[in-house]
């Protein structure tokens, strides 16, 4: 046997050895650390806020800020009182843009990018300049396709999307430069590139992973961001206007939702720190890839396949309850008990996005034949409140989110699953970027640190001789 191979073939299985011993080590001394390290619950603890909120369910104010206002209830005398959702970008009422750009037969997102970053509506010369400069910052650096994404595809589109933010940062020169014309400037590039990554990196996955052709298609100037999206998706890049026009609808509804919710106060919590662009806009898509946050979509999407497996008149409200009851009870499903797509932090009657995705989507369902299954979709959001309520108890006001549609709308649009939660991510770039501009720039700027209660009792030090 040559020595190169022989020498490879030996330090194979050393690792190998090493792997062994290392997944042993560590599986026995898993009951050690379940029984020293687990916590046991706090919840009833009242100095605890789990979550940072209150026992009332309210948010912990952490700042303040201008970009995105979400209302989902009203207080008094401290107690929640639900009303109606509604979300505001820059103090503009998202239900208000959808109707204008409706109304004016028009694309939509790159106007809320625009609002988003600079804090006012544009004209039509701004406009127009805006979606120029964002057509050509959509090609990536050179040879960063090649280098970054295909020399180092990975099945998961969010980890990828995750380091190749991380990545442009050796493709930045003023990349520590954090003064606001720079700020912005990374800010609507990151915006641009966003769904090329995501699109080359899902090029890359089928092709690697999936043993499908390899075909990348570079954006074109022309189209819109939801149009190139689905243009570079597609193997013959054809999409149609109603296709088009429904993506651009999901885009602005994710495009901002306020301050606090996960991934956007993981990006202000990092730049409080004083880290440059691109780590803390990394950390928000770390963040959205959770399945409590912006995974839930993809959650759906498994739940609901779950479901049409397990009943068999989709009709049948008695059968839908059965089978929700069962997976809340931890019998079906992914076994969390959790309906995936119900309830929120804020929202308690509406989400204003899902009211709007499903009025919207249903003219694009009928067409495709999948009515059936957005009726069945509707049916959970009637019956999933009063199943939590039979079994948890509690009265709290839950409602649909926006996840237990955007799934569905994606399917439609024949988006595969490992996208979804990265087309979330497209859409709330401009959200994060407006974020960290205003964190970077607010004049009170303190490193966010909050407090954790300990709760271990201190111990002696043993000797290592002593130990047993």
């Amino acid at each position: 046997m040559p020595y190169k191979i022989e020498n490879d073939l030996q330090t194979l299985l050393r690792e190998q050895e090493l792997i062994e011993s290392s997944e042993s080590f560590i599986h026995d001394l898993e009951g050690i650390f379940r029984s020293n390290i687990t916590l046991p619950s706090y919840q009833s603890d009242q100095t605890v806020m789990r979550g940072l909120r209150y026992p009332n369910g309210t948010g912990v104010i952490a700042g303040v800020t201008a970009v995105g206002d979400v209302n989902g209830y009203e207080l008094v005398d401290d107690q929640k009182v639900p009303r109606e959702g509604r979300l505001f970008y820059r103090g503009i009422d998202i239900q208000d843009i959808i109707r204008q750009c409706i109304r004016e037969d028009r694309f939509g997102f790159e106007e809320v990018v625009y609002l988003l970053l600079f804090g006012g509506l544009p004209n039509a010369e701004q406009l127009k300049k805006f979606q120029v400069l964002l057509a050509h910052w959509s090609r990536l650096p050179g040879y960063f396709t090649e280098d970054m994404i295909l020399r180092s595809p990975n099945r998961n589109i969010m980890n990828k999307l995750e380091s190749c933010i991380l990545t442009l940062h050796s493709h930045d020169g003023e990349a520590e430069n954090r003064s606001l014309w720079n700020e912005l400037f990374k800010s609507f590039r990151m915006v641009a590139r966003t769904p090329t990554i995501v699109a080359h990196a899902y090029a890359a996955k089928r092709h690697y992973f999936d043993g499908e052709s390899l075909y990348l298609h570079c954006p074109r100037p022309d189209l819109s961001v939801a149009e190139n999206f689905l243009y570079s998706l597609r193997k013959d890049n054809h999409f149609t206007e109603e296709e088009a026009r429904l993506l651009d609808l999901c885009l602005i509804l994710h495009a901002e939702h306020g301050g606090g919710n996960n991934s956007t106060f993981a990006c202000r919590v990092m730049t409080s720190s004083g880290t440059d662009f691109y780590s803390a806009i990394a950390a928000a898509v770390g963040s959205l890839k959770g399945f409590r946050h912006g995974g839930a979509n993809i959650k759906v999407m498994e739940m609901l396949e779950c479901i049409k497996s397990h009943v068999r008149n989709w009709d049948s409200p008695a059968e839908v309850k059965d089978c929700l009851a069962k997976i809340v009870r931890k019998e079906l499903g992914d076994g969390t008990g959790l309906i995936y797509g119900m309830g929120h932090a804020v929202y308690t009657i509406s989400d204003p996005r899902a009211v709007i995705l499903k009025q919207f989507s249903r003219r694009l369902a009928e067409k495709k034949g999948l009515a059936p299954e957005l009726e069945l979709i509707e049916r959970i959001e009637q019956l999933a409140p009063e199943i939590l309520l039979q079994e948890r108890g509690g009265g709290k006001q839950i409602c649909a989110n926006v996840d237990l549609y955007s799934g569905f709308v994606y399917k439609m649009l024949g988006i595969p699953p490992e996208l979804y939660t990265a087309i979330f991510a497209s859409a709330r770039m401009p959200g994060w970027c407006a974020h960290r501009i205003e964190e970077c720039c607010s004049p009170d700027a303190r490193i966010i640190r909050p407090a954790y209660k300990a709760v271990s009792a201190h111990k002696a030090y043993i000797p290592l001789q002593e130990r047993p």
